[in-house]
């Protein structure tokens, strides 16, 4: 059985279990003490939410490697009302400095009930936000704050809500679940 861990990385951990920037920076070896797994794709230190853990190599590969397609879900705050035009932009896919990006899919969406985040983002009382679920199938660095900010709505607050079928549902920020799966197959 391949051990699976449901990880709520909160914002300003690394993901990786120790710092070697010699910093005090939190890692995940802050939160989860369980010998032998490692994650399966990285989430950005300013990012919150769903990371997973593994400890089967070809498990972790079919779940960060893009040509598995395996979704992944970001509830993505935003600066600025986006359009229809600029959803239809963001589906498409766009040219970023790293070549184009593939199609995503994208909807408007109501601001969804989360733990406050510490620091809080900052607010501007002249320009409104908006949230977005934006799911990409592919994973490039920081890809979804340099896709909205290539459409002119800058990220203000990211957080993966969910890796193919798993999401965060029901666990809060800095905890975690453990699932096990028959050998090692999603």
């Amino acid at each position: 059985m391949a051990r699976l861990i449901l990880f709520n990385k909160p914002f300003g951990v690394l993901s990786q279990f120790t710092d070697g920037s010699g910093s005090a920076r939190a890692t995940l070896s802050d939160f989860i003490d369980v010998p032998g797994v490692y994650p399966a794709g990285r989430l950005d230190r300013d990012s919150e939410g769903l990371l997973l853990l593994c400890d089967d190599g070809r498990l972790q590969a079919r779940i960060a490697d893009p040509r598995f397609k395996l979704g992944k879900t970001y509830w993505v705050q935003v600066e600025g009302e986006p359009n229809d035009a600029v959803l239809q932009q963001l589906a498409g896919g766009l040219r970023l400095k790293d070549g184009l990006t593939r199609p995503a899919e994208v909807r408007r969406l109501a601001e969804p009930d989360l733990w406050p985040r510490d620091p809080p983002i900052r607010i501007r009382k002249s320009i409104p936000d908006s949230w977005l679920a934006l799911t990409i199938h592919e994973g490039r660095n920081r890809q979804v704050r340099r896709m909205t900010a290539a459409v002119g709505h800058p990220t203000l607050r990211l957080v993966r809500w969910s890796v193919g079928e798993w999401t965060l549902a029901g666990i809060a920020p800095g905890e975690w679940q453990e699932i096990e799966i028959p050998g090692g197959r999603l």
